[in-house]
Order: structure tokens, then sequence, then C-alpha cells
């Protein structure tokens, strides 16, 4: 692979050293694709990710700490999106972008939260804004999900130990589905933007005073960052910019879908693969004379059941109090069916993309409440979402109930919890608050000046990777900025997996100590 490369790379030299061929030459067409730019990006862009794929590899063979590998790769990825918005060509003209709010509108694309210091349809050109979209493009599908591709994929020869790894990081089920499962979530990722790019363009044609060019590039642009839940637009004030915000009910509404499908997790939707195609065989079966193969009992995994609950919970309870505590507050002036539409927007967008039409700070308390408790928990687990995740919520809120009852199994639609799952899920929900709490502290030290309710939503914001902000990013200063970057990093690569990539890890105990019983309450 990398020879062919090489090979490609040369190719694109015969353009600087030779003069084109004159119109009808046999060789014209070779010397117009050598001369090609996007050909250059692409070959630059495919070579950047079979490097990064060895270094992944290599660490693999070194059997690397996974928490550590994942975590060093992100903050590569971050570092290296910095520096591409700092190119001027990333910019507008007269433009000049500091480090700090390079690093971190870089941390908030990879980390897919949706802040960001500065106007980015003001400050960054259309190159930048290219950036930023495949800074979240990377972040969205995972940083080891894409290298594990092209480690597996283009490089070959990967030892056992190399996949067993990656199946792990990846989250595959088994050995032998490893490559299926990352062809099925590059394949679902970029078959749902095309889908939700082609229904957005569909919705904002002609009515944007757009060109045919810039309205495909806003269409592709959002569809990505809403399906990654990065919650980034190209429209100064994001979607509550006036062009948008009325008349617009089917361009939310895809936006909202977008967001939901990207949070409720690439296992998820396999799982619904699954069920679909074992439905299609089942109907076949019935006109074929062939013995149909076994009945599953369960084809809906537990995973699938608690996610898809939970969010129809979240979102319809969401959509109720917001549509309730706004209807003649926020939303006055709207018609009614904008009204309802701006009311499931507003309860999608915290789970946890940073989209936001009508202006935050025109909310009144319970509402900012409700919000702050949607993004606190989340989207699901292996989703491009952030939070403490609802499968995490789910499994506390099952523990808290059997302890409430006096039982000695936590159970959530008859299926008995591992132990394991139930100890992760109160660390999160732990770690998550102290984290959280902390960061408000150091910020109230920070920023004096700035009011404390919006020093909370922003931290809440920044370790949930939302993105919403009550108007408080632009004026942090540096040291907060750093601080928010620092939430945004560990909200997307994960508490527990960041404290574990710089903590030893003991291994499984052969021994066991005498048991004590703790008064509680």
């Amino acid at each position: 692979m990398t020879s062919l490369l090489g090979f490609l790379f040369a190719l694109t030299a015969l353009a600087e050293f030779f003069a084109p061929p004159v119109s009808g030459h046999a060789f014209l067409w070779l010397w117009e694709v050598s001369s090609n730019k996007f050909l250059t990006i692409a070959l630059l862009v495919l070579f950047a990710a079979l490097e990064i794929s060895k270094g992944v590899v290599g660490f693999i063979n070194k059997k690397t700490n996974p928490a550590l590998l994942m975590a060093v790769c992100f903050a590569v990825i971050i570092l290296f999106g910095a520096l591409l918005l700092l190119l001027p060509r990333s910019t507008h003209e007269h433009i000049r972008l500091s480090l700090v709010d390079a690093m971190f509108v870089s941390t908030s694309a990879v980390c897919v939260t949706g802040l960001s210091t500065v106007d980015v349809a003001q400050t960054f050109s259309v190159e930048g804004q290219i950036v930023i979209a495949l800074l979240i493009q990377v972040g969205g599908l995972g940083v080891m999900t894409i290298t594990s591709f092209f480690a597996i994929f283009f490089m070959g020869g990967t030892g056992l130990y190399n996949q067993l790894a990656l199946r792990d990081m990846v989250g595959s089920e088994t050995f032998s589905s490893l490559i299926s499962t990352l062809l099925y979530i590059l394949g679902f990722t970029f078959s749902i933007e095309a889908l939700g790019a082609c229904c957005i363009w569909f919705s904002i044609h002609g009515s944007l005073g757009m060109t045919l060019h810039e309205e495909l590039f806003f269409s592709v642009f959002h569809a990505v960052s809403a399906f990654c839940n990065a919650g980034f637009s190209t429209l100064t004030d994001n979607l509550g910019n006036g062009a948008v915000l009325y008349g617009h009910n089917w361009f939310f509404i895809i936006i909202s879908v977008l967001v939901i499908l990207g949070g409720i997790g690439f296992p998820i939707l396999m799982n619904f693969r699954k069920v679909v195609a074992y439905s299609v065989r089942k109907v076949l079966w019935k006109g074929s004379e062939e013995q149909p193969r076994p009945r599953y009992i369960h084809l809906t995994n537990i995973n699938t059941k608690i996610v898809l609950v939970s969010t129809a919970l979240l979102l319809v309870g969401g959509t109720v109090l917001v549509a309730v505590l706004e209807w003649d507050g926020a939303f006055a002036g709207m018609s009614t069916e904008e009204k309802l539409v701006q009311s499931f927007f507003t309860s999608v967008v915290p789970r946890t993309a940073g989209f936001n039409s009508v202006d935050l700070t025109r909310f009144s308390l319970l509402t900012i409440l409700v919000y702050l408790f949607l993004m606190w928990i989340g989207g699901a687990s292996q989703s491009t979402a952030g939070g403490i995740k609802v499968n995490t919520f789910a499994v506390a809120l099952a523990n808290m109930r059997a302890v409430i009852r006096g039982e000695n199994a936590v159970v959530l639609f008859k299926r008995e919890i591992t132990p394991d799952s139930v100890s992760r899920a109160s660390a999160v929900v732990f770690g998550s608050i102290v984290v959280i709490l902390l960061s408000f502290v150091a910020l109230i030290y920070l920023e004096p000046d700035i009011s404390p309710k919006g020093l909370l939503f922003e931290v809440v914001s920044a370790y949930s990777t939302v993105g919403a902000s009550l108007n408080v990013t632009p004026l942090l200063g540096s040291a907060s900025k750093l601080l928010i970057v620092v939430l945004m990093f560990v909200g997307r690569v994960g508490l527990i997996t960041v404290l574990m990539s710089v903590t030893r890890q003991r291994g499984i105990r052969r021994y066991r100590y005498p048991k004590g019983n703790v008064i509680i309450n």
C-alpha cells in the first residue's frame, strides 16, 4: 500500500515539472488528473491515516494500555487539527487565530462538542470549515474505529493479539466479526449522513439565498455535524439565524432525527439491522419449502431495549416540559406548529448536539434546569453522543430501585445486570458529579465577573460534549478556555478511560480479604 501511495504521489508531481500537453494529446487526461488538487489532498489524508494506523499497531504490539492508546490518539488528532486551523487559508483574510482558540475549536470538533470561542461563519474560510467537518467526522466515528479499519483492511499482517485488542476497542461481539463490524459502522455513518444531507438540501433549497454549491456544502456540513452530535453550524448565531429559524420546520425535524440516530449508538443500529434481516428472512421462509432456522427468542438485546426506552422517555418528557415552560415565553410569537417543532428540537439537542435555535438566555430557570439534566445524561454508550450515557443512568436507577426493595440483584427487562456494570455505572455517576463541581468552583475563581449560572451551564455542556452555552464561551480567559478544553477531552474520551490510562492496572486479584459490613444511611 505504501508503494502504491508513493507512485501516486510521484504522479501528482507531473504537473509541476511538465507543461500541459496540447489539446487532443493522448496523455492530456493524465496531466489533468495529476494536477487535480483534490487528488493530492485525498492522498495526503490516506497517507496520514496509514501512518497513524502503523503507530496504533505498533503500540498494540507493545501491549500498551488500551485506555492510554485511545487518549493519546485523540490528543494527537486534536493537536493536528489545531495546526491545520492555524494555517492562513483556514481563516478569512486579515483574521489571525490565536493558538488557544485554535486548540479550543479543534478539541471541540474532535470531541464533537460544538463550543466555540469564535464565530465559525465569520472566522473560518471554506477550507477551515472543511477541516472542522473532517475533525467532527473523525471524532464522531472514533479515532480507534478509523485507525483500526486502516490497520486491518489495508495493512494486513496484524497478529492475533492486535486483532483481539482492536476488537475490544470497537465493541465487536466476536473475533470473526471484527472487519464486518468496522464496515457496518462506516456504512451506517456515511449512508445516514448522505441521506440526511439530501433531505436537508431539499428542505432549504432556494430559501437561504445561497448558490447551489453553497447549499450542497451547507447540507453536507450540517448532516455530518448533526449525526456526529457536534452542533457546529456554518451560520452566524448557529441555527438561531433568522434565515432558518422561521418557516423551516422540516429542516429542524431532519436535524433532530440525525441527532437521535447518532445518539443511540452503532451497536443499536447494528441490532436494528439484525432485526430487519431476520424479519425479511422470516417472510421469505414462508414462501419457500426450505426448513426455517431456529427462531430467535431475544432478537433485541438488553442494551437496545435500555437505550430505546430511555431515549423515548427523555424525548417525550423533555418535549412536554419545554413546551409547557416556554410556550408563551421563549417561543412567543411563533405559530403553534413552530412551537411544537422547537419544543421537540430543544429536547433533542441537549443529548448531546450543541445546536441552538432560540437564544438560551431567553429560557426560564426551570427550562435551564431541564436542559442541564438532559445534558448530563446525554446519549447512548458507543455512540457519537456524550454525557454519562442513558445506559449508565438506567443501571444506576435500577440499582437504587433494587436497594429500596431489598433485592439482592439488579434487574432490567428480566435480565440480571452484572456487578461489574453496576459498579462501573456508580463510578461514572459519582465521578461526573465530582469533576463538574470541581471545574465549576475553578471557573468561579477564574471568572468572578461571569454569572455562576452561565459558568455551571458551560461546565456541564463541555463535560457532556454538548456545545450549548449561555453566551459565556467568548468571554472566557485563556486559563478558563484551557480548562474547558480539558473538560471536553475528558468528556469525550471518558473519565474512567482517562483515569485508567494514567493508573497502573493491577489485574485480577488472586485472593480476597475478609468481608466487612459498612454502615450506610
